[in-house]
């Protein structure tokens, strides 16, 4: 057993017996790196990480095209960091299988800033409700914009129907910061509401989120309908 072997075991055994209380952060990021890494010193990759994003968090969100740029960071390594943050986000949102009912903005706003989590791109989401506002669908309709371009009605539409929807929350992040509604999303908003009066499901708002604040079209008046 080499040096960096009988390292690496005295962490792990750390871990099993304390779980990551008293880890120092790169020393966190050390251990997780060990199952990326096999033969190569992680302790001191988890430094270069620190000192390039400034905390474990910075890390985590990091893009993975910028994290390959830290020295001893390959597309492993890369795609295990990105993978940790977004299983623990699935599972805060699946809340090991209970119903998720968004029957109020207070709620749904909730739930779309833990959806948006990390999100770097602008991202369109569709949240197909039943009548009491309990989540039966969240579809990822498109990435690059809420414009009409990159909107398929269509789809969203089809989504609707095959979850048998009661209402259709849409909804979408702004990376720039702002959460304020642009005449684009008015448009859409306009657009997907149309779509499915045709076939009889409401459109109950359209909410913008970006980073830890959202707006919510129905509460500004601009949707008539709105959640309950």
């Amino acid at each position: 057993m080499g040096l960096h072997d009988g390292h690496r075991e005295k962490m792990r055994e750390r871990f099993l017996r304390t779980g990551l209380d008293g880890f120092a952060d790169h020393e966190a990021l050390e251990l997780l790196l060990y199952y990326a890494i096999p033969r190569r010193d992680t302790n001191e990759t988890a430094h270069l990480l620190m000192e390039r994003y400034g905390s474990l968090a910075a890390v985590l969100s990091a893009p993975m095209e910028d994290l390959q740029r830290v020295e001893g960071i390959g597309e492993h390594a890369a795609l295990l960091l990105k993978l940790v943050p977004e299983m623990s986000r699935k599972a805060r949102l699946t809340s090991g299988g209970h119903e998720v009912v968004l029957n109020s903005t207070e709620k749904a706003g909730a739930y779309l800033l833990d959806l948006f989590s990390g999100e770097k791109n602008e991202v369109i989401y569709e949240l197909c409700l039943d009548r009491k506002g309990k989540l039966l669908a969240c579809r990822r309709l498109s990435e690059g914009g809420a414009d009409n371009a990159d909107l398929n009605i269509r789809r969203l539409v089809e989504n609707a129907l095959l979850a048998s929807a009661s209402a259709v929350l849409l909804s979408h992040n702004h990376p720039s910061g702002i959460a304020l509604p642009s005449p684009e999303d008015y448009t859409t908003t306009t657009r997907v509401q149309e779509a499915l009066r045709v076939v009889g499901i409401p459109l109950v708002d359209h909410i913008i989120v970006a980073d830890d604040d959202f707006v919510s079209l129905a509460d500004s008046g601009i949707l008539h309908t709105g959640l309950r």
